[in-house]
């Protein structure tokens, strides 16, 4: 019997799904009987997430959300590298359907796409939104009513896509929704290119922290993020004090997630994204068990054209070298789409060579 390369990645999506919702899953999984609250309403029920309001938004009088501490007035219409004004600007709103299994669900993953960004990678895939701002200036209001629009349709989280510069309006938004009746895990969607001190403000507000380790190296940090030299070690910092907080993920019993860490890592042509290093560091800094997506997606965007070692995309050898490194240094959660591109990769090599 003939199988098309169509067929195989979705036969084995369906086994790395399966598997995501079976008894042995890798994943921890929420007691039996047990209630969930999201973080940020326990935190409102103790009488804090007002004080942690006020407090992230005074960051606006003198900008320092993220490393790069531009340290402008936002409040008096100054803009910083991000080029964000104070009020969030937003490009979409809406489920969406390839991101993890476990936050995708039945219903999709809740996603809201914020406009401009800290890091701003020459290869970035959504560089209109992310380097142009194209979006709707929107107020914190506004913001709360898609997150109650998105529960309302059944998403199963909401999923906030490059949060860092807008971090004070988020949590505003956040308290507004929850006066409305907002019961959602809140899933912070960054590139890891955050401030310790930053973070440590979202303790008890954040459920699901899902930042991206893009890079192990400083040069190749300065290069391909706007001089950003400073990502692996400031990275490291923040993905550590988000485990502290959140630990590893936690699923209820149909397999969506309700709070914990999941770290993605883009496998780069020629090794630019240093996987060995990425994948021996979470071995040795956080857990074997922290849950992982190697991802195999990387393709020649934006400026990246310009720089012929990323100039193409990623060979399969180099994405099961990647996969390969995963398991020698002992990673044992890894996310079922990594595992279901790895066999697509090893089928057909295997059928060519």
């Amino acid at each position: 019997m003939k199988i098309t390369r169509r067929d195989f990645i979705k036969n084995s999506l369906i086994l790395g799904g399966s598997l995501l919702l079976s008894p042995g899953s890798l994943r921890a999984q929420q007691k039996k009987g047990e209630e969930w609250h999201p973080a940020y309403e326990k935190l409102e029920q103790e009488g804090k997430l007002a004080q942690r309001i006020e407090q992230a938004y005074a960051i606006f009088e003198e900008c320092e959300l993220c490393p790069r501490q531009c340290a402008v007035n936002r409040q008096k219409g100054e803009r910083g590298f991000c080029r964000a004004p104070v009020r969030p600007v937003i490009f979409s709103a809406q489920p969406h359907f390839g991101e993890e299994i476990s936050l995708v669900g039945e219903n999709g993953s809740g996603t809201i796409f914020f406009s401009n960004c800290n890091l701003r990678c020459i290869f970035c895939q959504n560089w209109p939104i992310s380097h142009e701002g194209k979006g709707k200036v929107l107020q914190d209001e506004d913001l709360a009513n898609m997150m109650m629009y998105l529960q309302k349709i059944g998403c199963h989280n909401i999923n906030l896509v490059t949060p860092t510069h807008v971090m004070p309006n988020i949590l505003n938004a956040t308290r507004i929704a929850l006066k409305k009746g907002l019961r959602l895990p809140l899933v912070y969607n960054t590139s890891g290119y955050e401030r310790l001190e930053i973070v440590k403000i979202l303790d008890g507000i954040v459920d699901i922290y899902m930042p991206d380790m893009k890079y192990m190296d400083a040069d190749q940090a300065g290069k391909y993020s706007s001089g950003a030299s400073d990502y692996p070690e400031v990275a490291k910092k923040a993905i550590i004090e988000m485990n502290r907080q959140v630990g590893e993920l936690l699923t209820d019993k149909r397999g969506i997630a309700l709070s914990g860490l999941i770290i993605r890592h883009l496998v780069m042509p020629n090794r630019v994204a240093g996987t060995e290093k990425f994948v021996r560091w979470v071995a040795e800094s956080l857990s074997k068990s922290t849950y992982v997506n190697i991802m195999a997606q990387y393709r020649v965007e934006y400026k990246a054209f310009n720089y012929p070692e990323i100039a193409r995309g990623i060979t399969a050898r180099e994405f099961l070298e990647a996969m390969d490194w995963a398991e020698k240094y002992g990673l044992t959660n890894l996310d079922p789409k990594s595992l279901a591109v790895r066999n697509f990769y090893s089928f057909f090599q295997r059928r060519s060579g």
